[in-house]
């Protein structure tokens, strides 16, 4: 399945849905059901790639996802038919505002007692790495997505088996904000930009990207990682970049995002950013094949190679050399 327009960059992961231990199909559903809900219409080639990405995977999730996805749409007017309809929700009458959802019939009593995941049991379930082609896929969608959408996309990670990156140790994450708080009151980005890099093990082309972003919503990930605190985020965003003061309804939403913001979503996306370099230096540096080399021998034009002279053969005087006396 081809990533739509609407949603670029789920192709990997929907690649990393079907790993086998790795199932995040979920919240791929989440996501894709919030970024639709939030704009007020589509146009039909919208309409269809919605249908085309979640038809499958409403059949695949287990019935907590269902249910929600299922409430989420039963009161949004733009719903496609088809999705109301494997949803089990009644097409809206001329007169109704919004799909009405049939009753939800009771879950069948379980055969036998379900026992509850241990604490460790769940720490182990959320163990999972990223493979770098999925990390960047990732980080790709991340900062291509608009506001809204990385809001989301938050939210959800919280959720993900995926294996976030280790906290940084408390010692190491006050000298950095002392750093990048003296950094960010001189408005000096490029000494911002290599601190944070350092303190989160970041290459230094994310790092430059995640303090030059206009929204705002990467250096939240990044200051979050470092439990700062928000009144202290507040004050590096407003110095660091000048133009958030500007705009009260931004520095509401930053700071609200923040709020919300869980420290393990947070280093969910930093180990995504870590592993996305690993990607680009395996693109980078990819080894030539042998067939390649070979290729390329064949290709190279042959260099005109002088005739030999026979040997014992007669040397061939011009007329202009005079032996010397």
């Amino acid at each position: 399945m081809t990533a739509a327009p609407l949603f670029p960059g789920f192709d990997g992961l929907m690649t990393l849905s079907r790993r086998e231990g790795v199932d995040i199909r979920p919240t791929l559903l989440r996501v894709l059901t919030d970024l639709y809900v939030q704009a007020h219409s589509h146009s039909p080639d919208e309409e269809r790639q919605f249908v085309e990405l979640t038809s499958r995977l409403i059949e695949q999730v287990d019935d907590a996802t269902r249910a929600a996805v299922r409430a989420r749409l039963a009161i949004y007017p733009g719903t496609p038919l088809k999705t109301m309809i494997q949803l089990g929700l009644r097409p809206a009458h001329p007169g109704d505002r919004v799909p009405l959802a049939e009753d939800i019939p009771p879950p069948p009593a379980p055969e036998r007692t379900v026992r509850e995941p241990t604490e460790v049991e769940l720490r182990m379930a959320s163990n999972l790495s990223m493979q770098p082609k999925d990390a960047a896929e990732i980080s790709g969608l991340f900062f291509a997505a608009s506001g809204p959408e990385r809001a989301a996309i938050l939210h959800n990670l919280n959720d993900t088996p995926l294996r976030a990156s280790a906290r940084i140790p408390e010692h190491r994450a006050k000298r950095a904000l002392h750093i990048l708080e003296m950094a960010a009151f001189a408005s000096d980005l490029e000494n911002f930009a290599l601190e944070l890099g350092e303190a989160l093990i970041l290459p230094s082309r994310i790092a430059v990207q995640v303090t030059s972003d206009p929204g705002g919503e990467p250096l939240a990930c990044a200051m979050k990682a470092l439990s700062t605190p928000s009144p202290v985020f507040q004050r590096v965003m407003l110095f660091l970049n000048p133009e958030f003061g500007t705009s009260v309804q931004k520095v509401y939403r930053i700071s609200r995002l923040y709020d919300r913001l869980t420290e393990r979503s947070a280093l969910v996306m930093i180990a995504a950013w870590r592993g996305s370099s690993m990607a680009a230096a395996r693109a980078k540096y990819r080894p030539a094949l042998h067939d390649d080399e070979r290729q390329r021998a064949r290709s190279a034009p042959g260099q005109p190679r002088p005739a030999a002279q026979p040997v014992g053969a007669p040397i061939v005087r011009t007329g202009t050399d005079k032996p010397g006396r």
